[in-house]
């Protein structure tokens, strides 16, 4: 990862500790462990206003994910939040129907 991506926990602290509180009530502990140092590589970009997911490694747009892939489903109080996850690495956080999320840096 290249370090001139922001670690998700200095942008968007409360998503980061909502998403380990929830990996680790699922049983999830490596996920919480990972999920304190993501890098926030891009947003979704689709438009959609109910949309605030995060690309958090590379990958292709429009590609599957292959061999190790699976979803991680979570049960936040509101809205939606749903994990790509490639061979133990969280590679997209999908962000749905929830209030807007304000980067730490803003009022």
């Amino acid at each position: 990862m290249e370090p001139d991506r922001p670690l998700i926990r200095d942008v968007f602290p409360d998503l980061i500790a909502e998403l380990t509180d929830l990996l680790e009530s699922e049983g999830e502990r490596e996920l919480a462990i990972c999920a304190w140092d993501l890098r926030l590589v891009g947003e979704c970009g689709c438009g959609d206003d109910f949309c605030q997911s995060i690309r958090t490694a590379d990958h292709p747009e429009d590609e599957p994910y292959g061999p190790g892939y699976r979803c991680v489903p979570l049960s936040p109080s509101e809205g939606m939040l749903i994990l790509d996850v490639v061979d133990a690495r969280i590679m997209y956080i999908e962000i749905l129907y929830r209030p807007p999320m304000h980067r730490r840096n803003e009022s």
